[in-house]
């Protein structure tokens, strides 16, 4: 895939989603409605990248299955390039998802092939690619691979962004100081910061003040740190001097973006939506991170409005129709 611009390097998991007023409680069973598609969030990071018209390129594992099977078809007709190592002794991953009628969820995943990929194809994939412009990777699958990929990004100056979702106890500090930007939401932010300052933390980072996001996010090793807040928009402190891709912002910034007003049904996705939607925006809008961060909320927001993960993702001319909100000062 020598023309991609976004390398996501991830996890691809087929989702068992079910649908229900209310959720079980121990011992209980309800009555729901079911779906099943593609998911795993390297793999919709990857969509959501795809389809805002930036030729992106997935790299993951499946298993020798037909969950494995089903998704290589599945990205086929999608139109996304993807380099998967196929793995005869592990299964392809898979999760069960429940939402109830709050759009909240519950999540299980049995990770499978992902935490078995292998450093070797992830290098060989990402050699395949002539120029790209962002890299883009979680914590959902090997970080084995994961820390070969951010040194080879490194190595190259292609612009690096680690969501470190879901939480996992092998981030390690070195992972993070890879990392050109790193995107948790508040659980993975309070998380790492215990992880690298020892002190625990339970601040809601919507009601800080500037001054104190500096002071509670300067033990974070990597130089931009985007914070997710959910229906409260998302945060970015700007920690370091930013990556020579970047711009519009300077270090020791503050930039505070509001969120999409939307009529959610299913939020399960919308932080994979944003990671994606932030990844292309970067590579569209020539590093402009204040325009990145609006098209990111505007692919997130969006993706609340249906169910399902990969599948509901937005489309890019469903996201032109809020021009107007990304190009909000630009």
């Amino acid at each position: 895939m020598k023309n991609a611009r976004i390398a996501v390097l991830g996890s691809f998991v087929q989702d068992l989603a079910f649908s229900v007023d209310s959720f079980p409680q121990p011992g209980a069973t309800r009555i729901g409605r079911f779906f099943t598609g593609p998911g795993g969030k390297g793999s919709n990071q990857a969509v959501a990248a795809h389809r805002q018209g930036v030729e992106t390129l997935f790299i993951g594992a499946v298993g020798d299955d037909l969950f494995g099977q089903g998704y290589k078809e599945w990205s086929s007709r999608e139109g996304l390039s993807t380099s998967l190592e196929t793995l005869r002794d592990y299964p392809t991953g898979a999760a069960s998802i429940v939402v109830n009628a709050r759009a909240e969820n519950a999540i299980v995943v049995a990770l499978g092939a992902n935490e078995h990929l292998t450093p070797t194809h992830t290098i060989t994939a990402l050699n395949s690619i002539a120029n790209p412009s962002v890299l883009l990777l979680q914590a959902e699958s090997s970080l084995e691979s994961a820390e070969a990929a951010l040194r080879w990004a490194r190595e190259r100056g292609v612009l690096s962004i680690f969501n470190p979702a879901p939480i996992n106890p092998d981030i390690s500090i070195e992972l993070l100081t890879l990392a050109d930007c790193i995107t948790p939401n508040e659980t993975e932010a309070a998380y790492l910061l215990e992880r690298v300052s020892g002190r625990t933390y339970s601040e809601d980072f919507t009601k800080l003040s500037d001054q104190s996001i500096r002071e509670i996010c300067e033990p974070l090793p990597s130089a931009t740190i985007v914070l997710t807040l959910g229906g409260a928009g998302s945060l970015l402190y700007q920690r370091g001097e930013p990556h020579k891709a970047m711009r519009g912002v300077q270090k020791g910034e503050i930039v505070r973006t509001e969120s999409l007003s939307v009529n959610a049904i299913d939020t399960t996705g919308a932080g994979d939506a944003f990671n994606g939607g932030l990844a292309a925006g970067l590579a569209r809008f020539e590093g402009d991170v204040r325009k990145a961060l609006r098209y990111a909320t505007v692919v997130a927001g969006l993706s609340t409005t249906r169910p399902g993960t990969a599948p509901a993702m937005p489309q890019f001319n469903e996201v032109e129709d809020y021009k107007t909100f990304y190009e909000k000062g630009a």
